[in-house]
């Protein structure tokens, strides 16, 4: 397996930021997409992406078997929604490794939940989702979505083993449409998937992100 590159690896962070300006957009508009409302938030801005981001999902959708759709389940997170989620599964990782140090729990946070100050989601960039079939129920991708590496055990990594052959053919189906539309996954979960954030700058070699942070208000 290639080597994983966690959230919280220095060189993410180091890579800069040149804003493009581009507008988060509401992602039902059009219903284009299936969009579960599993992740919805009290700011009602969990369906926001930015523009380029929406474009390259509908190209993938594209090119999936008839009969298939994304199932869009989560992609802006406001700052500080992002920082509470973070908080509370180091807490967790705190309780059951009393001897780990604070870069240990940083680390091992970062494989669940991005570190609050370079999060994809938070910027537009990301976006949660899954395979269904036209009526919107799910395929089996192996684990439930956002299934932790503990509650998983291991099983929410993309290139995961221990899961079935349906499960790994329809992670390949969903990462080959998504990578051919030029977006990148975070390989400890298999639902997560990127393009213009800063770790999508690492992976693909870009000089820097697209898109930065933007808060609630900037979706209007």
């Amino acid at each position: 397996m290639t080597e994983i590159v966690l959230m919280s690896d220095p060189k993410v962070a180091a890579i800069p930021v040149a804003e493009c300006g581009e507008r988060l957009v509401d992602v039902r508009l059009g219903d284009s997409l299936l969009v579960d409302t599993r992740k919805q938030d009290p700011t009602d801005t969990f369906a926001y992406l930015r523009e380029g981001v929406v474009e390259r999902l509908l190209k993938a959708q594209m090119m999936l078997p008839q009969g298939l759709r994304l199932l869009f389940v989560e992609g802006y997170r406001p700052p500080s929604l992002q920082r509470e989620y973070f908080e509370e599964y180091a807490d967790q990782l705190r309780a059951a490794h009393l001897d780990w140090s604070a870069e240990q729990i940083h680390s091992a946070a970062s494989r669940y939940v991005s570190p609050p100050e370079i999060a994809p989601h938070s910027a537009g960039a990301a976006v949660d989702l899954t395979l269904a079939g036209a009526d919107g129920h799910e395929l089996d991708l192996g684990t439930r979505m956002n299934a932790d590496p503990e509650e998983s055990a291991g099983a929410c990594y993309t290139h995961a083993a221990d899961i079935s052959e349906e499960a790994r053919a329809n992670r390949k189906l969903l990462g080959t449409v998504l990578t051919a539309a030029g977006m990148v996954n975070y390989p400890t979960e298999w639902w997560h998937w990127s393009f213009g954030d800063r770790y999508w700058a690492l992976i693909t070699g870009e000089a820097a992100a697209l898109y930065g942070p933007k808060e609630v208000g900037s979706c209007s």
